[in-house]
């Protein structure tokens, strides 16, 4: 019989070391329980509708307890927000979503560059684009893979990284600029 401990006493900080360094799961159920509300008035105002809503809180939950052991977390507030506002501008490009007003500024921001990163599209493509991403500075790389492939927003990056907005947002436009001159440059040179 698996005893449940109640960790309520505990600070954020304290609570997400216990569920960290064990990886115990009700530790992160007690720290997401406190900010249900927070993710949840978040995900109404994003997506309108309660029913919604509330599949959207237990989905982040899941997505939370995939995530949180792959990130340095400083502010479990702050990363849970960046994540909830994130799954709800993911849900928000997917059908019945779309619409004209509802914009995410991180499809805009990559859109012309996303078709470089479709990995499917085909073998010489892809061999060009992971051989341009492991020749990338090394700050480039981890924003250019925290950006598109973990589609990460800016403020995930900040809080997993530690640096400055300025210096995420510049990081990947340098490297994208470099990711997309390589690979072209790779391709031109197989031809």
């Amino acid at each position: 019989m698996k005893i449940k401990i109640n960790h309520t006493n505990l600070s954020d900080e304290e609570l997400l070391q216990v569920a960290t360094n064990a990886t115990n799961q009700d530790a992160l159920g007690q720290l997401y329980a406190r900010y249900v509300p927070l993710v949840y008035g978040l995900c109404l105002r994003y997506l309108q509708q309660q029913e919604d809503a509330e599949d959207a809180v237990m989905q982040i939950y899941e997505e939370v307890s995939l995530k949180f052991t792959r990130f340095y977390i400083k502010n479990f507030r702050t990363w849970l927000y960046s994540v909830a506002k994130n799954h709800c501008l993911q849900l928000l490009r997917k059908p019945p979503y779309i619409s004209g007003e509802k914009i995410d500024l991180q499809v805009v921001e990559t859109e012309p560059f996303l078709h470089l990163l479709d990995s499917g599209e085909d073998e010489e493509k892809e061999k060009a684009l992971n051989y341009c991403i492991g020749i990338l500075p090394k700050e480039q790389k981890i924003c250019i893979n925290y950006f598109f492939f973990d589609e990460c927003s800016y403020s995930d990056i900040v809080v997993s990284t530690g640096y400055a907005l300025n210096q995420v947002k510049s990081y990947i436009q340098n490297g994208k600029r470099n990711l997309k001159n390589c690979i072209i440059k790779a391709l031109n040179h197989k031809q």
